[in-house]
Formats: C-alpha cells, sequence, structure tokens
C-alpha cells in the first residue's frame, strides 16, 4: 500500500523536519513543496493499519510538523 503523506510545517522548522522525515521507517522520500502544504512524503507500507501507524508514530511527532493529510494510492486504475 502506498499512500502520499501532505505536511504542515512550522516556518524555520522545514530542514529538520524534512531530515527527520527521511529517516523516517516507511517513509520512501519526503520533499519540500510550495502552496498550502510545506512538504510531501511518499509511505509505503503492507497495510493501511501500518500507514496509520507510520502516520502517527514516524511522522507526525516529527520535529515542527503541525497538520498532516493523508492520501491513499489507489492502484489498478
Amino acid at each position: 500500500m502506498k499512500a502520499y503523506v501532505l505536511i504542515k510545517v512550522h516556518s524555520g522548522d522545514v530542514p529538520e523536519a524534512l531530515r527527520q522525515l527521511r529517516a523516517a521507517k516507511g517513509v520512501v522520500t519526503a520533499d519540500m513543496t510550495f502552496g498550502p502544504y510545506d512538504a510531501i512524503a511518499v509511505v509505503e507500507a503492507k497495510d493501511l493499519g501500518t500507514v496509520g501507524r507510520i502516520v502517527a508514530l514516524d511522522i507526525q511527532p516529527v520535529v515542527g510538523v503541525l497538520d498532516t493529510l493523508t492520501c491513499l494510492v489507489i492502484e489498478g486504475v
């Protein structure tokens, strides 16, 4: 299962947040973006429960993370 996690980060904390996100288990990539969200992370996991745990335990506690929006990928379409 794959998900895109859109992340709002406190101003000034983006570089450190990206460093921590890139090191998080299950995060394939993490990049800075412009617009309403400051970063996007691609998460891959075996099932929905694992995606939820990665977001709740490995992404949301990252320094500077204010809010997340998880978009699940629909495969096979």
